[in-house]
């Protein structure tokens, strides 16, 4: 994507008059949930404000995530946090991929790269999960090992000899933030797969598939609200989405060192709105 040119482009904080200023301008909102509704461990009480306010105003809003996991999944996390309702609004990027690989790769043999904790990812396919690389078709990556949670070189090495099969990425992103300690994801995974001439294909937030699949988006006018820049607000750019960008969130300490603007053209991406955090 051609990076644009800042000179010329107003960014607007909305610190002060809150989302509630612009919401008549939209349609439609997909809100990141990790970073934006929760940091992985709380919610936040303000962004819950937010949704209240959005049903109220029978706003339409797709709680869109890059979660490798079914909705259901994350729906039952987000019961546990103390979340009410909204869980019709769920939308996880596993989601979208348990539907291919239902549909497209059902009878193909997976070895699985990630937590056993995602296994519900693959149900329905369990049987073609195989413990041996060697007989995998395809590699299904929905985060890290626990035991090589911060070591993106053993992956290398683990598929250094296997780059003529396909990965399959459940999460695009490359990092998360669980309350203060910062986590890899799947996304880093596939980066490290492609540094070594692997193909991957991904599921999620900035890729255009996930945002059709999880509402009809078809003449509307859309708000992308997210905290990361390489899938959020990249997404939204890709698909020609106004965004507003968290500054709060996963890029918090860029823009405090450097500026917005720079942090913006790093990832050669372009925003609407910023909030420090979500407020109506």
């Amino acid at each position: 994507m051609r990076f644009l040119s800042y000179i010329s482009i107003m960014v607007k904080n909305l610190d002060q008059e809150g989302l509630k200023s612009i919401i008549n301008r939209y349609d439609l909102f997909f809100i990141d949930l990790w970073g934006v509704v929760h940091n992985g461990i709380e919610l936040y009480e303000n962004s819950i404000n937010v949704l209240d306010n959005l049903a109220a105003a029978k706003k339409d809003f797709i709680l869109l995530t890059n979660a490798p996991r079914p909705n259901e999944t994350v729906i039952n996390f987000l019961k546990k946090m103390g979340l009410k309702k909204y869980f019709e609004n769920v939308f996880t990027s596993g989601e979208a991929a348990h539907k291919y690989l239902i549909s497209h790769l059902g009878k193909k043999n997976f070895f699985h790269i990630g937590p056993a904790r995602d296994f519900d990812l693959f149900k329905n396919i369990e049987k073609n999960n195989v413990l041996n690389i060697e007989d995998a078709d395809y590699f299904l990556c929905t985060g890290l090992f626990e035991d090589q949670e911060n070591d993106l070189d053993y992956y290398k090495k683990l598929l250094s000899n296997h780059t003529s099969k396909k990965m399959i990425c459940t999460n695009p992103d490359l990092i998360v933030d669980r309350g203060e300690e910062r986590e890899y994801c799947a996304g880093s995974v596939a980066k490290s797969f492609e540094e070594i001439k692997g193909e991957v294909i991904y599921f999620g937030k900035p890729h255009p598939p996930v945002y059709n699949l999880s509402t009809n988006i078809i003449n509307k006018k859309v708000l992308c609200i997210g905290d990361n820049l390489n899938t959020d607000i990249k997404g939204a750019n890709i698909q020609n989405f106004d965004s507003l960008l968290i500054t709060n969130g996963i890029h918090k300490k860029e823009i405090l060192d450097t500026e917005l603007m720079s942090v913006l053209k790093k990832y050669e991406t372009r925003v609407n709105y910023i909030q420090n955090n979500l407020k109506w």
